[in-house]
């Protein structure tokens, strides 16, 4: 049966997501959205919404996310087809007829999926065996559990050029070599040979949990170190993410998905309490692989390790990433300490540092603008012009209009930053706190301020979490920077201010951002007119008094700005970690195991970080 994209995106197109969704459960209408309590997981506070515009729903409790096909079969649990026929019947639309050229496919992939399965299964006892004794003190000295390797299915290929041959001798020879298990030399009158030898075997899934190809690793000398199977008619290596079957149920449960270099470094990961990891299979990460991790998270976090290969890993990612950029989605990249990978740290510091990595991870643009700003010297005119024009170029690859003005703004607000703001006024600060202001010293010629005493905010957030009150601030901060609202349109959008008035508030800013893309202070109030919201906007624009940079009506614009963007991320991130950690509790209480505990206490760590980080927002300025 053929069903191709533009047909299915019709299907989405013409089935009402919240009428669908309200058959089953009660929904509510909330703004431009609907909500209801989540029907994937229990809770008292509706954390669903529904989107029809979008077509699609979300729960910012669990991470539940998906479209119409979505809803009926995981809540549902009717198969994919089934799903697809209920809904093209509701929509008056007729499913297409059976394609016979890609029913003889099918066939002929199924009977290769019998193939792979079956060396799946004699690499498992190969390992257990004789021949698997080297193997096994591998994975003992990688500190791989036997639970972690019957998990990921580990085998063992012996160096041997003909046993996986006579092995599965019931199947055809074509089919080995068509499967990858056999390399066919071309003269004809060698014989085939298996494919893998000496191998640490780890075998790679399909979404649906089929083994459809081999990733071998060396465990003498030898090269390469890493072999996978070649291109098979199951196997497409640019659209294919190891580990995927596990990862994609459990980043929607955990919100996030985390992309690390390789198979053992997700393997490593996984035994550590985090499934929601996958890996490329030896290659740049493509356009197939940045839509599949779309389809299941907004922004994947990316995690590669600090040396140079890691690093130009991670700007080739970001740089295919940008054509393809559509609002609410982008990537986000972690970089590991030097000389390290996953493993590594997790062994050598356990999940606390991995996750604080994670917690780390900078956006996009920040990458991009980092990446040409520290790729050559800018110190004469003409090198300055050329990050310029690099900025430019990278900004011009964008396809959607409204996020490459955004980039190109950004780019040029940084750059004007950089080489144009202002010398005066940091001068005369340093002048007045050298004379007026005790404490301080002198280090290199270069005044060092003492540490500014802790505000009021800064202890609320500290002692209580302060989510209200960083609201209020990212609020009053949004009023003085009318433009940032678009700039954070997805993330702002995600919000559920428990308090009615600043969820009004809220909703009246983005809605006035939608309707025309820079909007200034003056005129925002305006549109309020002479509503309550408009006196809760002139009192917060009022509050000096909350220490924030953004907060300030003599603010820095560059930094404010800055400042504004993490404050808001903290708010975002905030619920979900809650969400995660009540969940990594219960997993603890049911489990009592190590791998729960350790995640647990990871995931408190990152809730205390992310509301130190909120209280180091609200310090007095300082230059």
């Amino acid at each position: 049966m053929s069903l191709t994209p533009q047909w299915l995106d019709e299907l989405r197109a013409r089935t009402t997501l919240s009428t669908l969704i309200g058959k089953t459960i009660k929904v509510q209408k909330a703004g431009r959205e609907y909500k209801a309590c989540c029907p994937f997981h229990n809770e008292k506070t509706p954390s669903f919404t529904i989107n029809d515009e979008k077509g699609f729903y979300h729960c910012f409790g669990c991470g539940a996310h998906g479209d119409a096909i979505r809803w009926m079969t995981d809540q549902r649990g009717l198969p994919f087809l089934d799903a697809v026929k209920e809904l093209a019947a509701a929509a008056g639309m007729e499913v297409p007829a059976p394609d016979p050229r890609a029913a003889k496919r099918a066939e002929q992939a199924k009977s290769l999926h019998d193939v792979t399965a079956a060396a799946q299964n004699w690499f498992e006892d190969q390992l257990g065996g004789l021949d698997g004794a080297e193997a096994r003190a591998y994975l003992h000295k990688r500190a791989l559990t036997d639970a972690t390797r019957r998990a990921f299915g580990l085998g063992f290929a012996p160096d041997s050029r003909g046993k996986l041959k006579t092995a599965l001798r019931d199947f055809p020879e074509d089919m080995l070599v068509e499967a990858g298990m056999l390399i066919r030399p071309e003269d004809s009158e060698r014989d085939s040979y298996d494919r893998f030898r000496g191998r640490l075997m780890i075998p790679i899934r399909d979404q649906r949990g089929r083994v459809i190809a081999f990733g071998g690793r060396i465990l003498g000398q030898g090269e390469p170190k890493y072999l996978n199977s070649p291109e098979t008619p199951l196997f497409d290596k640019g659209r294919t993410l190891f580990n995927l079957d596990k990862a994609a149920p459990a980043a929607r449960k955990a919100g996030r998905i985390i992309v690390v270099e390789g198979y053992m470094d997700v393997i490593a990961i996984a035994q550590a309490g985090i499934a929601e990891a996958v890996a490329p299979l030896g290659t740049a990460l493509t356009e197939a692989q940045i839509e599949k991790l779309w389809s299941m998270v907004e922004t994947p976090i990316l995690c590669f390790d600090g040396d140079g290969a890691g690093q130009r890993a991670a700007i080739r990612a970001a740089h295919r990433a940008l054509p393809l950029l559509r609002p609410g989605h982008s990537l986000a990249f972690a970089t590991l300490p030097a000389g390290q990978d996953p493993d590594d740290l997790l062994r050598a510091e356990g999940l606390q540092a991995f996750e604080a990595v994670l917690a780390s991870s900078i956006p996009l643009a920040d990458l991009i603008w980092r990446s040409e700003h520290d790729a050559a010297s800018l110190a004469t005119p003409e090198e300055r012009a050329g990050l310029k024009q690099r900025l430019n170029a990278l900004a011009a690859t964008i396809a959607d209009s409204d996020i490459r003005a955004l980039y190109s703004r950004l780019f040029k607000e940084r750059y004007d930053a950089l080489f144009f703001a202002p010398r005066a006024a940091s001068n005369a600060r340093f002048e007045g706190r050298s004379a007026g202001r005790g404490g301080g010293t002198m280090k290199g010629g270069r005044w060092i301020a003492p540490p500014p005493p802790a505000t009021q905010d800064a202890k609320a957030i500290r002692e209580t979490g302060g989510d209200m009150l960083l609201l209020r601030a990212v609020l009053a901060g949004l009023l003085r920077f009318p433009g940032e609202i678009l700039v954070h349109r997805e993330a702002l959008d995600s919000l559920s201010p428990p308090d009615s008035g600043l969820a009004k508030l809220l909703d009246a800013l983005l809605k006035a951002a939608d309707r025309q893309e820079t909007v200034e202070t003056e005129a925002l109030l305006t549109i309020l007119g002479s509503t309550e919201l408009y006196n809760m906007a002139k009192g917060l624009l009022r509050a000096d008094a909350l220490h924030f940079t953004f907060t300030q009506a003599e603010a820095d614009g560059w930094r404010a700005q800055r400042d504004l963007a993490e404050a808001i991320g903290v708010l975002v991130a905030m619920p979900r970690i809650e969400a995660e950690l009540a969940a990594a509790t219960r997993a603890m209480a049911e489990n009592l195991d190590e791998a729960s505990f350790a995640r647990q206490q990871a995931l408190r760590k990152l809730k205390e970080d992310l509301a130190a980080r909120a209280a180091e927002l609200a310090q007095p300025l300082e230059d």
